[in-house]
């Protein structure tokens, strides 16, 4: 008998880690934004372009993404700014000499895991700007606007300086 009540107490303890762990896997999807640029094809000229209008919309979205206090802001802000951004990403497929343009959206998509920096998504629902060129059938690059670790840079020139701010705050708390 006793070892009947070990292994129901073992048995509760597991029904209640993952009943647990069931009901916080949203709550991480809840917390963060997410942006995925996804390519035409896999082509090589498909990916390529991909990383050009990437850099072009992160050039154009880091002022906007700076002035956001908290994760609904940040959706509100890049909703407004869809046919902004759009624009900018078929400024660059034109001079590009690519016939297919993009499409923009803010939407709530399902995605696998995920690893950044470091950092693991859960696979889950997730909200997020999607901007799909051409087709969008092709590998996609993607980070996290909110909170802000992939648009948490400075633009210098041309160039974009990507830095993490939760991965510097892990490493100043560590380093004290």
């Amino acid at each position: 008998m006793k070892k009947f009540g070990i292994v129901f107490c073992l048995l509760l303890i597991l029904i209640a880690t993952a009943a647990i762990a069931a009901q916080e896997k949203p709550a991480q999807t809840s917390a963060y934004f997410r942006m995925h640029v996804r390519a035409n094809s896999d082509d090589l000229a498909d990916q390529q372009v991909k990383y050009e209008v990437k850099d072009a919309i992160v050039r154009y979205l880091v002022p906007v993404a700076a002035e956001c206090e908290d994760k609904q802001a940040a959706i509100a802000a890049f909703s407004a700014r869809l046919d902004e951004i759009e624009a900018v990403a078929d400024e660059v497929l034109a001079a590009r000499g690519f016939s297919y343009r993009a499409r923009a959206r803010v939407c709530e998509e399902e995605f696998p895991d995920r690893v950044y920096e470091g950092l693991t998504l859960a696979a889950g629902v997730y909200d997020a700007l999607i901007v799909e060129l051409g087709s969008g059938e092709g590998a996609n690059w993607w980070c996290v606007i909110y909170p802000p670790l992939c648009f948490s840079g400075e633009v210098s020139g041309s160039t974009v300086v990507y830095r993490s701010r939760l991965l510097e705050i892990i490493e100043n708390f560590f380093a004290k």
